[in-house]
């Protein structure tokens, strides 16, 4: 099956979440989105009202990240990050579940502390898509096997009203056995059991891992309807490189889950 080039660009939500981006880089950010035609730009909180003005008039939307990397705040700074990301004019939420309290089994805890931000966001007319941090979860948890703490999450997620449920964040980093930290980020295997576990009224995001031109047509084979990509340009840049050779872009040798967003 070959791919238009906007059928993969607008999956993109190009990630401008690195911690030390500085505003001439945020900018640059921005335009490099609607240069690429992307579906969006994640940003940070205090980023969204100056994303805005630098998207206004393009149709690249402006996503902002709630309760970011690890989702401890508590619930009502959540809503009310949530609040404010909307008044400034963000369109769509990435908000992190509360891993602690995932892994203590409080389900009721969790799906209030998702239904808050998601409430919040549809009264403004914005959509949430909630990150599981699918690293963190490899050993399972609350009594639970990895899958099962999985689907028991993307089932509490799509009660509590999620537009999407995403697989990771980009800074998931776990310790590995040399005691450097790293992640896998999405996998084919986290993306299946995800999509699986939902109805059809919920979508599923990518992020990590995905890196080129071929694992983004991979996560949207295996059911994926947006991707976090900081590399954009390169997988965008490969796209016309194929259509400039006659090559058709379609599917069948991608891979993911290599780490890196």
């Amino acid at each position: 099956m070959t791919h238009s080039y906007l059928e993969l660009s607008k999956m993109i939500d190009h990630s401008l979440l690195q911690p030390t981006l500085s505003d001439r880089e945020l900018e640059d950010g921005c335009r490099l989105a609607v240069r690429y035609q992307v579906a969006s730009v994640c940003i940070k909180p205090y980023a969204v009202r100056q994303a805005v003005e630098w998207l206004r008039g393009t149709e690249v939307i402006v996503g902002c990240v709630i309760g970011f990397p690890h989702g401890n705040s508590a619930s009502e700074v959540k809503r009310y990050e949530t609040e404010v990301a909307c008044r400034d004019g963000a369109r769509e939420i990435d908000m992190v579940v509360n891993l602690g309290k995932a892994m203590s089994g409080d389900w009721a805890f969790v799906e209030a502390d998702v239904r808050a931000v998601c409430d919040e966001a549809h009264r403004h007319g914005a959509k949430v898509k909630v990150i599981l941090e699918n690293d963190y979860l490899a050993d399972g948890g609350a009594g639970l096997g990895a899958d099962e703490l999985k689907i028991r999450l993307c089932q509490i997620c799509e009660r509590a009203g999620a537009d999407w449920i995403k697989t990771s964040t980009g800074y998931g980093f776990v310790k590995q056995p040399d005691g450097s930290y790293n992640y896998r980020g999405a996998t084919e295997h986290d993306l299946q059991l995800m999509r699986a576990s939902v109805s059809g009224k919920v979508q599923i995001k990518a992020a990590g891992g995905v890196r080129d031109l071929d694992g983004l047509i991979r996560v949207r084979e295996l059911g994926a309807t947006r991707c976090g990509a900081s590399a954009t340009a390169a997988i965008l840049d490969e796209y016309r490189r194929r259509e400039a050779a006659g090559t058709p872009v379609a599917g069948g040798s991608g891979s993911i889950g290599a780490g890196g967003y």
